[in-house]
């Protein structure tokens, strides 16, 4: 049997990886880039969490687009099994904060170099610097066109990832081939990626927050979500890690949105007021300008003011406590309008891609042409941050991969 495997990503490597254990079976792997793993070289800052460990359930509570679809191969394949496989393969990890699995070196490339002594043990075909141009069905298999060949293959598992990150290779084209092939595919946008805003935070731009809140209304579902954690002002909005677990979540609404960020949800708005007036009464002198770096970094402290419609150079003691009403609004609902996402080729992973209702989630099978199989993020299925992705890549590609071995 001859199986191909076209993309060399994460899905891809464990595709091929598990499709290679069978004696008799060819297996031949189709990168376009001049390396393997090129994303994961970029994940985690480099440093690649490559998986989070913690149980299926809470796992599929990550997942955001179409977690029922991903348990099955979650199931077989569990983050403690990745532990495992990258272990008894020669890597060492550590776990961190958050149950997130980085290898010991903190290095992504040894996540890669670990793949590819698994490939090359097991007699992978590595085609390198080879793009696949089109894939044709046929009754007896698939025909798939480089440059150079026509090569007949009996069965194919496309992982060629999804729109993020184009100079990593991901550019849409296992996508073209679904199209073509007359499968339903979801419009991709991006996922984890920074929010624009209708509000000019450029002067802010930098700033990073701490233990703060940020939440939205949901207008479809009526539903609120609230992120606590960490946040940063950039030239063009919002971003940092609540930020983008918050696209995750809003990647599919309609713009623009309606955001608040809490500056101190520690206190409730009572609290605040309480301590706001000790506070005043320690320093009745003091312009409002120079007593906010108590309460904030000092780079916010104008433009905390200006949404108060407090005047920066007012003595405390003339603040009225309509005014003091006002500056609390700002501290626990400083408003924010988002206008949309990040363009799509600077997110960390694409939300949208192959319809799952095309794909058996047991097999990874495509319904409608059973020598075809599909894996990892080419698929409509994303998640928050944390190895989530990673992980799911690794556990649909390896399903996809021993399914392919298997006679109809």
């Amino acid at each position: 049997m001859k199986i191909a495997v076209i993309g060399g990503g994460a899905a891809g490597m464990f595709a091929s990886a598990f499709a290679s254990t069978k004696q008799g079976v060819q297996v031949d792997l189709f990168e376009k880039n001049e390396k393997l793993g090129k994303k994961i070289y970029i994940t985690g800052k480099g440093r690649c969490n490559f998986t989070n460990v913690c149980d299926v359930k809470t796992f599929c509570e990550n997942v955001v687009s179409n977690p029922k679809f991903v348990y099955g191969s979650l199931y077989k394949f569990t983050p403690n099994d990745v532990l495992n496989f990258f272990e008894n393969n020669g890597l060492k990890y550590k776990v961190e904060r958050g149950n997130r699995a980085f290898p010991l070196s903190d290095k992504a490339s040894d996540v890669t170099k670990t793949l590819e002594r698994v490939l090359n043990k097991n007699g992978v075909n590595i085609h390198l610097n080879t793009p696949v141009l089109s894939v044709e069905y046929q009754d007896n298999g698939v025909l798939l066109t480089t440059m150079s060949d026509i090569i007949h293959f009996d069965k194919v598992i496309i992982a060629t990832g999804g729109l993020s990150y184009p100079t990593t290779g991901s550019t849409g084209d296992g996508h073209k081939w679904a199209k073509k092939l007359g499968l339903n595919t979801i419009d991709c946008v991006a996922s984890l990626c920074e929010l624009k805003t209708k509000q000019n935070f450029s002067s802010l731009a930098g700033i990073s927050l701490k233990n703060v809140t940020l939440s939205a209304k949901l207008p479809k579902v009526k539903k609120q979500v609230e992120l606590f954690g960490e946040m940063l002002f950039t030239h063009q909005g919002i971003s940092g890690p609540i930020v983008l677990s918050m696209s995750a979540k809003v990647n599919r609404c309609h713009f623009p949105l309606d955001m608040n960020l809490d500056l101190k949800p520690a206190l409730t708005d009572e609290q605040l007021n309480q301590r706001l007036l000790r506070d005043f009464s320690a320093n009745s002198n003091k312009d409002i300008i120079n007593y906010l770096p108590e309460l904030l970094p000092s780079g916010m402290c104008k433009t905390v003011a200006k949404v108060a419609k407090i005047e920066e150079n007012k003595k405390i003691h003339q603040i009225t406590a309509v005014e003091r009403q006002r500056l609390i609004n700002a501290l626990k609902q400083f408003p924010i309008t988002v206008t949309g996402l990040a363009d799509i080729e600077q997110a960390i992973v694409t939300a949208g891609g192959i319809d799952v209702k095309e794909i058996n989630p047991a097999t990874m099978q495509c319904k409608k042409f059973p020598n075809v199989y599909f894996a990892g993020e080419i698929l409509d299925v994303d998640a928050m941050t944390g190895g989530f992705n990673l992980q799911i890549a690794f556990a649909t590609g390896r399903l996809a991969g021993l399914s392919a071995l298997e006679t109809d």
